[in-house]
């Protein structure tokens, strides 16, 4: 990955160049799902927050749960979840606009005083489309993309996910050293410089973490 691909991972759609990774342990919750695929998404979130190199616990101190995974299949029935508008601002025009969009997905991050991501909300909706999909690559898309704040455009053009030639569903080997670079303790929990990544850039190239 080269700085300028790096760059545009996190560059928003109005230019504005904005980076932020998870600051405590994840504490995930995963709500609408059965017992086996609760199991799956819990062990794609692990895999992916230790590929990240950072670490899970069972409860946040603060908010008992910072990671809530919500799987649904009408945007409607979020409005029906008892204290959820106190977790997310204006939830109701906020569902009536992805209703109106067509939306099968939606994150929504909060973050501490530091600017890292301190909690995020993670809305699925299993239209057709992601019904036909296999829950591990549902999970491992969702996962991916909470475990660090990318840009609003980022996975537009191009998923995150590859097929290796078995047909099995991967992380992009690149979007990997991505997360793995994002994670180097020597680099800011946010960051709104696209200098930003010149220095993940050269964490990629020399491999070792070391250095710039």
């Amino acid at each position: 990955m080269q700085s300028g691909d790096i760059e545009a991972l996190f560059t928003r759609a109005d230019g504005r160049y904005l980076f932020a990774r998870w600051g405590r342990p994840i504490a995930p919750v995963v709500f609408g799902v059965t017992e086996q695929t609760l199991q799956t998404v819990k062990g794609v979130c692990e895999a992916v927050v230790a590929l990240a190199g950072h670490k899970m616990a069972e409860t946040d101190p603060e908010l008992g749960a910072n990671l809530m995974v919500f799987f649904f299949r009408d945007w409607q029935e979020l409005l029906e979840m008892p204290d959820l508008d106190r977790l997310v601002p204006d939830l109701a025009a906020l569902v009536a606009r992805l209703k109106a969009a067509g939306a099968n997905q939606y994150r929504f991050f909060r973050f501490d005083d530091a600017g890292a991501i301190q909690a995020a909300f993670v809305f699925v909706r299993m239209d057709d489309a992601l019904a036909d999909l296999p829950a591990e690559e549902v999970a491992l898309s969702q996962m991916v993309q909470m475990i660090l704040l990318w840009s609003d455009t980022a996975f537009s053009e191009r998923s995150p996910l590859g097929r290796t030639p078995e047909g099995g569903t991967v992380l992009r080997p690149e979007i990997a050293e991505v997360i793995r670079a994002g994670y180097d303790p020597v680099l800011p929990v946010c960051a709104d410089d696209p200098a930003h990544a010149l220095r993940m850039a050269a964490r990629i190239a020399r491999g070792s973490g070391q250095g710039a």
